[in-house]
């Protein structure tokens, strides 16, 4: 019996867009393409110093221990087939490559566990021709690579209770139907609602690291609200309430990206900590903010409660 172990691996999952009606269409021809274009895509994987787990129908499965070369073997393989393929009917066969760094279970040659699964949803998900990534393996090769990258908000995975910050990969010179990053299917209604913001980048780089957007927007109000304050000085500080509000507004967009268990009453409580806040600030000698911190509790107890048995 082969004995099962752990490791942390580079995992990239491909597959062709649109392979079932390629194959209603020409079955032979179809085929031969598939091959042609798999052979080619394996080779320029172990270029990179990555390995083939596994090939079944239309996909094919491979894993790499740098995730630099993950990312160069993927940019270069959507290069390379692109190139190489004839599609004499001027349908091109368009593979979509997710890439994700986790950790698995091997067993003998394969490998199994979430980051398996959540590479073949990030492929899933990715654009004909495109190349779509975890936020893992962004946070490894966004200064390593000469790529841009567009961030495509949270994805939800089968089984997993957290999402996915996912980051499609720019690829020049690739036609519009490739270089146009896919929306993640699974995206709640309000985030497809605000799409064309989310394909913004959801992150400013400055000396400190990453900030995101909407707290480094926070951050330059609360500038200009003290400098404001400061200019027009009359004895009275009243910038600290709307530091206040950004403040809360702050802490309940970082509760939105923990878990669902604890998303909710993460949010009462920042709402909570607020009032005492104002509570404080006002203060008259009665501790009025005990009643409404008492009615959050109250309710959180309620949501616990009434919660399903899977936890959402």
């Amino acid at each position: 019996m082969t004995e099962t172990r752990r490791k942390l691996t580079t995992i990239f999952s491909a597959d062709v867009y649109g392979y079932s009606r390629m194959m209603e269409a020409d079955e032979e021809g179809t085929l031969a393409r598939l091959k042609r274009l798999r052979d080619a895509m394996a080779r320029l994987i172990e270029a990179h110093s990555g390995r083939v787990v596994n090939t079944w129908g239309d996909g094919l499965l491979a894993e790499f221990a740098s995730v630099v070369e993950a990312v160069r073997a993927a940019v270069d393989v959507q290069g390379e087939l692109a190139r190489i393929d004839d599609a004499g009917d001027g349908k091109p066969m368009l593979f979509r490559i997710g890439i994700n760094l986790g950790d698995v279970i091997v067993d003998g040659d394969n490998i199994y566990g979430d980051g398996v699964n959540i590479a073949a949803r990030l492929q899933e998900s990715a654009s004909p021709g495109g190349i779509l990534i975890s936020r893992n393996v962004y946070d490894q090769v966004r200064n390593k690579v000469s790529v841009g990258f567009d961030f495509l908000g949270d994805l939800a995975v089968k089984n997993l209770q957290e999402t996915v910050p996912s980051y499609a990969i720019r690829i020049a010179g690739r036609d519009a139907m490739a270089a146009e990053p896919a929306r993640p299917a699974a995206l709640p209604a309000a985030s497809r609602e605000t799409g064309e913001r989310q394909r913004e980048p959801q992150f400013i780089s400055t000396r400190f690291g990453e900030v995101p957007r909407q707290f480094a927007a926070l951050a330059f109000a609360a500038v200009i609200v003290v400098a404001v304050n400061l200019i027009t000085w009359s004895g009275d500080f009243w910038a600290v309430w709307p530091l206040l509000a950004f403040a809360v507004v702050a802490g309940a967009s970082l509760a939105q990206k923990l878990a669902p268990a604890v998303r909710g009453p993460v949010t009462l409580l920042v709402i909570g900590l607020g009032m005492v806040c104002v509570n404080l600030l006002t203060w008259h000698g009665r501790f009025w903010a005990l009643w409404p911190l008492l009615g959050f509790a109250a309710l959180a107890a309620f949501r616990w409660i009434m919660r399903s048995p899977s936890g959402k």
